[in-house]
């Protein structure tokens, strides 16, 4: 019997198809808690997930699955009328796991002439915000409105220590964390008096396909790899472990948190 079987509660995890998101879905059917996943995959990356979804129907739990881009409004509105048939009013955790975003320079580098480098534009910002920050609180206030969440609910996302360093090529990324965390502490703040919940995890460099898309992100794996005092890098297990812990009726109190989930690899 996993924590939360027999209680009904549903998670609705945005970007649950690899990485964190697929880590906290697997953690989150052991524990007997139904999953609603949003994922936006290809049609062969989709066939690749089947036994991945019947691997979480194997736990007992009902699991909804929806490939589609949550940042659009429609998608968001048939997602929660699915929602509404199924779930009613037991939505326990919305997880914002969405890594979609432009990574692209402000200026040249060295050597390099201005019209040779393609950088960054309003758009990339406009996009990447969305995606990355925004879109938690389009979420959050349309689960909301429709009465799915809840009476202990928790809203999580995933920020970074991108979010207060400047690394090359992150600028949009890392604006888009620093107004995430922003936005998250409101929305502590406003959807507090409801029962809800809003608190972030900065997990420490972890290798995901996220990750692997970032220029260098050798050098910043290898970099993470020395500096950790465990000598490893963050797991995509490690963090869906304290999705699941703030997920649990001993974790009530941590609201407007950023939690870190990095073995100590900030302090070097």
């Amino acid at each position: 019997m996993g924590y939360f079987s027999g209680k009904n509660y549903w998670a609705v995890i945005l970007g649950g198809s690899s990485g964190m998101g697929l880590a906290a879905a697997r953690r989150l059917a052991r524990e007997g808690m139904h999953l609603c996943v949003l994922h936006r995959d290809r049609r062969q990356q989709q066939r690749a997930l089947e036994p991945v979804w019947a691997e979480l129907r194997q736990q007992g739990v009902e699991l909804q699955t929806h490939n589609l881009n949550a940042l659009l409004a429609d998608n968001r509105k048939r997602v929660v009328a699915a929602l509404r048939e199924q779930a009613g009013g037991r939505v326990r955790l919305l997880l914002h796991s969405i890594a979609r975003g432009n990574l692209r320079r402000l200026a040249p580098e060295a050597g390099e002439a201005a019209g040779e480098a393609r950088l960054a534009g309003p758009d990339d910002f406009a996009l990447t915000l969305q995606a990355m920050a925004t879109s938690y609180y389009e979420w959050a206030g349309s689960l909301f409105e429709a009465g799915l969440f809840a009476a202990d609910a928790r809203c999580l996302a995933l920020t970074s220590e991108g979010s207060q360093r400047a690394w090359p090529h992150y600028a949009q990324v890392g604006t888009a964390k620093a107004a995430l965390e922003a936005l998250s502490r409101s929305m502590a703040r406003e959807f507090g008096p409801h029962g809800i919940r809003s608190n972030l995890i900065q997990a420490g460099i972890t290798d995901t396909p996220s990750l692997r898309l970032i220029p260098g992100q050798e050098r910043l794996l290898e970099h993470a790899r020395r500096r950790n005092p465990l000598g490893r890098l963050t797991r995509p297990a490690d963090v869906a472990n304290v999705i699941y812990l703030l997920c649990t009726d001993e974790a009530s109190w941590i609201n407007a948190a950023i939690v870190p989930v990095d073995g100590g690899e900030k302090i070097v």
